[in-house]
């Protein structure tokens, strides 16, 4: 492997293939043969060629010998920006490709990670002070070189694909699935679908929409909880495109007439991204959604989510209890399952055992065991649940209470000792209770087993950039005199006000906002409210009792962030009403 490393040679190879029982000498005698008549090829390649070992053991002894990574380029979506690094002239000369750039450090895949030539060019070339090799094949190097270096911008690739590749004119319907699949795998493809995720993803997209119209294949991100249009593409590259992403998350490409759901991880330089992929079949076609999970954010704190200080503190106190049920609601994409991460995180400890069951699981936590729910196999939450029951845990957390049996299990587990955690679907933190009497759950085991219910939101964070403030209208401070906990202040005194927003300008796409955080309404279950519950009344009433303890209402919530200036009067009304 024409490397400097002191020691190293053909024979170090040969002697711990055979040491670790990969291959016999015999293999290895008849290898050095091949090369000594004339095959050029490295003493590795030709044992895998020969079937002595697969491709795989044969990187996993390169990583010890290199004292270094391997890594699958199949896995990997580079950044364009890395790419204008390093002249494409050296990229093959050395066969290296740069992944990532964190701070002073370039990490680079090479098929010979100790080559000190490649590395000493680079450090000289980019003047970055730490180069990093990690080992890559060559053929996998070599192929995303010639895919990257020849990226160009989305219009190129798009007549790319025109110019050379064929499509059959016959409805989608009628087209073959085994040509599509052939297509799908072709270089323009994979460039455009990369391009699209390496758009998503420094866009900050959460979802990627492609949806089928009579022009094409429209691209839509949801950025801070809004859709924007990105661009159209043809309907000739249709079906190539949702063929390409369908055979990412192990689709069936040749099933276009039901819905179907997939998953696929990328390495998008340092950050390592999960995509939840979901298709529907419309009239015009299919429409898939991909759901962006950064994984390399991390968990988020609880004190960094957005709660008031007193919201804090009463949110920690009730997650400490020994058991019970505290129950988060909101809508789909409000931010309840990042909550109850950040909850769990905040809890975890040696001495508890912690069993999750969830759909899907979208981070990994250490010393947490998770359940992904699976219907196909009936292994439903309430299923799931019952043996949980059964493995000693002290706290679970259930994805979603979503019918009347799992519901039940949930307060019996509460009522013998455990502490649970779950969402629901409702609008405030009242009509969580009247849900649950909904779901034929008992008024008084609701009274006996929930600690209390956090309702919340996601609004958007006014840019930094372009901050900007002014003097509310005399219509927008009569909406804050009539808030309860900020209306008494300004009635007192208005005068000199100022409320902040975005002007707009390109750091935050000319929205005026920049990332989101979450506002909260916080209902603690005391005697007043437990006794109401077990009455029967309408959540307007409970509503109006926590209220009255100073419970602070999710509008509440936002227009104290809005005057704070964290975010806009207009953004608390769309979100909060």
């Amino acid at each position: 492997m024409e490397m400097p490393k002191k020691g190293f040679n053909n024979k170090k190879l040969g002697e711990i293939l055979i040491n670790e029982g990969m291959i016999t000498s015999q293999q290895l005698e008849r290898a050095l043969k091949l090369q000594r008549e004339g095959n050029r090829k490295k003493l590795g390649e030709i044992l895998v060629e020969m079937g002595a070992l697969s491709r795989e053991e044969l990187y996993e002894v390169l990583q010890y010998i290199y004292e270094t990574e391997y890594v699958n380029l199949s896995n990997y979506i580079i950044d364009p920006e890395l790419i204008s690094l390093i002249p494409e002239k050296a990229a093959l000369q050395f066969k290296l490709i740069p992944l990532s750039k964190n701070d002073d450090e370039l990490v680079i895949a090479m098929a010979n990670p100790f080559d000190v030539y490649a590395l000493d060019f680079v450090k000289d070339y980019t003047k970055i002070k730490k180069i990093k090799g990690k080992l890559a094949q060559e053929e996998d190097i070599l192929s995303a070189i010639n895919s990257y270096y020849k990226l160009g911008e989305y219009d190129d690739i798009i007549e790319k694909i025109h110019t050379e590749l064929i499509f059959k004119e016959e409805e989608e319907r009628d087209q073959d699935s085994k040509e599509l699949e052939a297509i799908s795998r072709e270089a323009p493809v994979i460039q455009l679908v990369n391009m699209l995720i390496v758009q998503g993803v420094k866009d900050r997209a959460s979802d990627i929409h492609l949806e089928p119209n009579e022009r094409g294949l429209l691209i839509r991100f949801r950025i801070d909880g809004i859709l924007h249009d990105i661009r159209t593409l043809p309907n000739k590259i249709k079906s190539a495109v949702i063929s390409r992403i369908k055979i990412l998350s192990k689709m069936d490409i040749a099933e276009r007439r039901l819905p179907q759901d997939g998953r696929f991880q990328v390495q998008f330089g340092t950050r390592e991204v999960d995509l939840r992929v979901s298709t529907i079949p419309t009239v015009l076609g299919e429409k898939v959604v991909l759901r962006l999970l950064d994984k390399s954010k991390g968990l988020i704190q609880l004190e960094n989510l957005g709660f008031s200080l007193p919201q804090l503190n009463q949110f920690k106190s009730m997650i400490s209890k020994s058991y019970g049920i505290i129950l988060l609601t909101g809508p789909t994409g409000s931010g309840k399952t990042t909550t109850l991460y950040a909850a769990l995180n905040k809890i975890n400890s040696k001495d508890k055992n912690i069993i999750t069951v969830e759909d899907p699981v979208e981070y990994r936590l250490g010393r947490i065991n998770q359940i992904q729910i699976l219907p196909k196999i009936n292994l439903t939450f309430a299923n799931a649940l019952r043996s949980i029951l059964r493995q000693d845990p002290d706290i679970i957390m259930i994805g979603e209470i979503r019918d009347r049996e799992t519901a039940q299990i949930a307060v019996q587990a509460a009522l013998t000792g455990h502490l649970v955690l779950s969402t629901l679907h409702t609008n405030d933190a009242a009509s969580a209770l009247t849900r649950l009497i909904d779901m034929q759950v008992e008024p008084f085991l609701i009274s006996s087993s929930v600690i209390g219910v956090l309702a919340q939101r996601l609004v958007r964070v006014i840019c930094e950039k372009c901050k900007e403030e002014y003097t509310p209208t005399a219509e927008v401070l009569e909406i804050l005199k009539e808030v309860k906990l900020i209306g008494d202040n300004l009635r007192k005194d208005s005068n000199g006000l100022k409320l902040y927003r975005g002007k707009g300008c390109s750091f935050c796409k000319n929205t005026g906002y920049y990332g989101r955080t979450s506002i909260y309404e916080l209902m603690e279950l005391d005697e007043e409210i437990r006794s109401l519950i077990v009455s029967n009344v309408p959540s307007e009433v409970i509503k109006e009792a926590a209220l009255k303890k100073g419970m602070m209402t999710l509008k509440d919530s936002g227009l104290k962030k809005a005057l704070e200036g964290i975010t806009t009067i207009e953004e608390v009304l769309r979100v909060a009403g």
